[in-house]
C-alpha cells in the first residue's frame, strides 16, 4: 500500500516517514489511510479530484485549523497539509460504540464546536445558504399535488421565512454535514470529522438536525422525546458556557428551512441535479436508513408540532399538517424514522 499513499517530501520533511500504512474505507470525495510516524497512529486523508474539490480542502483546512481552539477538543489534531495534493495529517482517533443516549453528548459538543469563531472570522469560511424561491415553489407545488389548500398567508410566511434566513446574523463554525458517522464517540468525549462543507452561520440551522431528522446524512435517526429534549438543553447549556450569553432564538425557522429543501432527501452526489420534492408523488427511493417519503413526512410532522402554538408559521402548521395527512392516507405502510442509529 506505500506507493499508494500521496506522502511526498512537504510532510516527510514535517513529520517523517509514515510505517504500517492500511487503506481505510471512506466516501468517493477521498480516500483515507491509517499510518504511523515515530510510532504514533494518524489518519491521511486525500480528497479526490473532482467537482469543487479544491473548495472542499479549503473549508476543511480552514475549519480544522479554527476549530482547534476549543477545549477540550471537538476535532482531531491537524498535524500537517499538503493543498497541492490536497492532503491532510490527522490525529487518529479511538472511536467507541456511542451510547444509547448519545445524542446529549453529541449535542454538547456541537455547541462548542459552533462557539469556535467569532464575528472576527467572518470571510474565512463560506456563510452558510438557506432555501430560495425556487425551493418554496416546489414545495407548494407538492402541496397542491396531494390536495392541500395552498393560501396566500402561507405563501407569505414561506417568502418572509426566505427572507429571515438569507439575512439571518450568524458566525459560528457549522460542521456542514454533522451526521453520524462524522460523529467519533472517545473516551476523551465526542469529536466531528470531515469538514468539506464547513460555513459560518447560526448554530440553530444544527441544533435543528436533531429535531427534523438529520436532512442530510444517510443515517436518519429521530431521537425519542425525553433525549431530544436532553440534547437541546445540553446544546443551549454548552454554548452559554462557551460564550458567555445565552443562545437567541428557536428551532421552527431553522427546521423549516430544511424541510422546504429538496435536495435534503438524496444523497450528497444528486443534489442541484432535479426538483427532488417533485418526484414524491410518484417515486419513493431509500437512502440509507429510511426513505424519502418517510424522511418528509417526519419533516412535516415537526413542523405541525412545532408551530402549534400558533406564535410561528402558523399558516404553514397548517399546511403541514394537512400534506402528510394527506401522505398518510395514500401511503398507510408508511413507517416513522428509526428511534436508534444503526
Amino acid at each position: 500500500m506505500w506507493p499508494q499513499l500521496p506522502f511526498g517530501e512537504r510532510l516527510r520533511a514535517e513529520l517523517g516517514w509514515p510505517r504500517r500504512v492500511h487503506r481505510l474505507g471512506s466516501s468517493p470525495r477521498s480516500r483515507v489511510w491509517r499510518a504511523e510516524l515515530s510510532g504514533t497512529p494518524v489518519v491521511v486523508k486525500q480528497l479526490v479530484e473532482g467537482p469543487e474539490a479544491a473548495e472542499r480542502y479549503a473549508r476543511e483546512v480552514a475549519a480544522l485549523r479554527l476549530a482547534c481552539r476549543v477545549d477540550p477538543p471537538v476535532v482531531p489534531g491537524l498535524l500537517g497539509a499538503d493543498p497541492a495534493e490536497r492532503v491532510l495529517v490527522l490525529e487518529y482517533l479511538d472511536h467507541q460504540a456511542p451510547a444509547d443516549d448519545w445524542v446529549v453528548g453529541y449535542a454538547e459538543a456541537l455547541a462548542r464546536l459552533h462557539a469556535a469563531t467569532t464575528a472576527d472570522d467572518i470571510g474565512l469560511l463560506p456563510a452558510w445558504s438557506g432555501p430560495t424561491g425556487d425551493d418554496i415553489a416546489s414545495f407548494l407545488w407538492l402541496a397542491q399535488t396531494f390536495g392541500c389548500t395552498v393560501s396566500s398567508a402561507v405563501r407569505t410566511e414561506l417568502d418572509d421565512l426566505v427572507n429571515r434566513l438569507a439575512h439571518a446574523s450568524g458566525h459560528a463554525l457549522l460542521h456542514g454535514d454533522p451526521c453520524p458517522g462524522n460523529d467519533m464517540h472517545t473516551s476523551s468525549g465526542v469529536r466531528f470529522i470531515d469538514f468539506e462543507q464547513a460555513a459560518l452561520g447560526h448554530g440553530l440551522v444544527e441544533l435543528a438536525y436533531l429535531r427534523i431528522g438529520f436532512p442530510t446524512c444517510w443515517c436518519v435517526t429521530a431521537p425519542a422525546q425525553p433525549l431530544l429534549d436532553a440534547a437541546e438543553t445540553a446544546y443551549r447549556t454548552a454554548w452559554r458556557h462557551a460564550t458567555g450569553a445565552d443562545l437567541q432564538g428557536g428551532l421552527t425557522d431553522a427546521c423549516a428551512s430544511w424541510l422546504l429543501r429538496g435536495d435534503a432527501l438524496v444523497e450528497r452526489a444528486h443534489r442541484g441535479t432535479a426538483d427532488h420534492l417533485s418526484k414524491i408523488p410518484e417515486e419513493d427511493w431509500r437512502w440509507g436508513t429510511a426513505t424519502a417519503r418517510q424522511r418528509l413526512a417526519h419533516r412535516l410532522g415537526i413542523i405541525s408540532r412545532t408551530t402549534m402554538s400558533g406564535r410561528e408559521l402558523e399558516n404553514l402548521g397548517q399546511l403541514t399538517t394537512a400534506m402528510r395527512n394527506a401522505m398518510l392516507t395514500r401511503w398507510p405502510a408508511l413507517e416513522p424514522l428509526p428511534a436508534q442509529r444503526p
